[in-house]
């Protein structure tokens, strides 16, 4: 029972990415949360602010999908430095 996503935003009043379906329900991803759940340091705190702004989509859809760990891991990683 896939419905359709007709919006998606960051609600700046209640910390919330809101995602509305063409059925009518709602939803509400807590983004302090997610933020204290998985993000280790200020890097990975950096790029979920960066998705709540810029593409709350693709968080939204990171978040759902449930790879956020593994998402920061890859984007986040960098070598040592000589």
């Amino acid at each position: 029972m896939n419905h359709k996503r007709i919006s998606c935003c960051y609600n700046l009043d209640t910390a919330c990415v809101e995602v509305k379906y063409s059925d009518g329900s709602m939803l509400a991803i807590d983004c302090i949360a997610v933020e204290n759940q998985f993000a280790r340091n200020r890097f990975e705190q950096s790029e979920l602010d960066y998705l709540i702004y810029n593409d709350p989509a693709a968080y939204a859809d990171l978040v759902l999908s449930g790879d956020v760990a593994e998402y920061l891991q890859l984007v986040t990683s960098h070598g040592q430095l000589d």
